[in-house]
């Protein structure tokens, strides 16, 4: 039986527009045990759901997310660019994905996004957002910024989080034990069977992204890690489950 988590990356992000409802809900179909995510903080203090700090690539418009209101982003197209079938997508609220998550009861991993633009409280406000929801046991937060996951730690203990990175780090588990974190996300070209395996034993979780293709599927399988991001919940969990 197969027990890495599946998270769809962006959602289902190869069949459907990254970061939309579309997208989470094709991952679910698809076999996901989780999605993941990307926050920002709009202008006027919302928790945003995109992956870049501008809204340039994947809407009809244009500017970066600190500058635009609520109102604004909510206007945005955020489905057309990737196929006519999905005009009319919206970008998603945190506090949406929440509820999304909380009805599926399906597994979190946001990612907050806190440099080169830095965001007052956005890790406060991701803490209180999961915590209203009552998903905490079903969320972890990972970063490129691990100042903002070592924070995390220092005000909710009872957070897990991930440390992400895309450099072939000395003694991964050794550094996430300092930050506090409970796993590592690393590009899955930095990894190898040797390193899950330390990372495990000392009790660190390894979840890899982004992983498409069958045969690097079939290589973190052989690494037997504990968790997967990727574009492609259906591949991934044949190849998991095979």
């Amino acid at each position: 039986m197969n027990n890495t988590i599946i998270y769809g990356h962006r959602g289902a992000s190869k069949y459907a527009p990254e970061n939309t409802f579309s997208s989470y809900v094709k991952a679910v179909e698809m076999g996901a045990d989780g999605i993941e995510i990307d926050v920002h903080k709009s202008k006027d203090g919302y928790l945003i759901v995109c992956h870049d700090e501008k809204v340039d690539r994947t809407t009809n418009g244009k500017g970066f997310i600190k500058d635009l209101s609520l109102k604004e982003i909510k206007s945005l197209d955020a489905g057309s660019w990737f196929s006519d079938k999905y005009i009319g997508e919206r970008i998603p609220l945190l506090e949406e994905v929440l509820e999304f998550v909380k009805k599926e009861n399906i597994l979190l991993n946001i990612e907050i996004k806190n440099g080169p633009i830095f965001y007052d409280k956005i890790e406060e406000d991701v803490i209180n957002a999961v915590k209203a929801y009552d998903l905490v046991e079903q969320t972890i937060i990972s970063s490129f910024n691990h100042y903002s996951l070592a924070y995390i730690k220092n005000i909710a203990k009872e957070f897990k989080t991930g440390i992400l990175y895309i450099a072939g780090m000395i003694e991964p588990w050794k550094y996430a034990k300092e930050a506090g974190a409970s796993a590592i996300h690393p590009l899955f070209l930095t990894i190898n069977k040797e390193i899950v395996k330390e990372c495990q034993q000392n009790g660190i979780m390894v979840n890899p992204f982004t992983v498409n293709g069958e045969e690097e599927l079939k290589l973190m399988k052989l690494f037997n890690v504990d968790g997967i991001i990727t574009d492609c919940p259906d591949i991934c969990k044949r190849v998991f489950d095979d």
